[in-house]
């Protein structure tokens, strides 16, 4: 009965996640319609849509992080706060990385949270450990 129980939640935790990556698959198809669409928060990216969305964009950060990171937890909200503020100028991506390691992988992430930056599509930076907003956000803007 157990068992049966722990499938159906594993189950519907990957149909879930399958979805969202679907939908998120979606949204980066089209660079012109994201353009018009202001995100004003982090997307979830994943190992399937991460490559889409750092090229779609002339401006991407992305989060490397894992919840059980308290640092992470600490850095999440400055984020989200980035985001809202810069929404239309740069994009903001969350990447768990125990979730997805093959992007971890590529760009050697060790420690975590690290923030990677991506200008036209190209890593220009990489920002490893948490901060508080006035030191990270001048780290970030100067590339718009």
């Amino acid at each position: 009965m157990a068992e049966d129980e722990e499938l159906k939640r594993i189950r519907l935790k990957k149909l879930r996640e399958m979805f969202r990556r679907k939908a998120l698959e979606e949204k980066l198809k089209s660079p012109k319609k994201q353009e018009k669409t202001v995100l004003n928060k982090p997307v979830d990216l994943t190992d399937v849509t991460f490559k889409k969305a750092i090229q779609n964009q002339s401006l991407v950060v992305v989060d490397c992080w894992a919840p059980w990171c308290g640092p992470c937890r600490f850095l999440s909200p400055i984020i989200e706060e980035i985001a809202r503020d810069y929404a239309g100028r740069i994009f903001f991506g969350k990447l768990n990385v125990d979730e997805n390691p093959r992007v971890a992988m590529q760009y050697g992430i060790m420690s975590i949270p690290t923030l990677l930056i991506f200008k036209n599509g190209r890593l220009v930076d990489q920002i490893i450990g948490a901060m508080p907003r006035r030191m990270l956000e001048p780290r970030i803007t100067r590339y718009l």
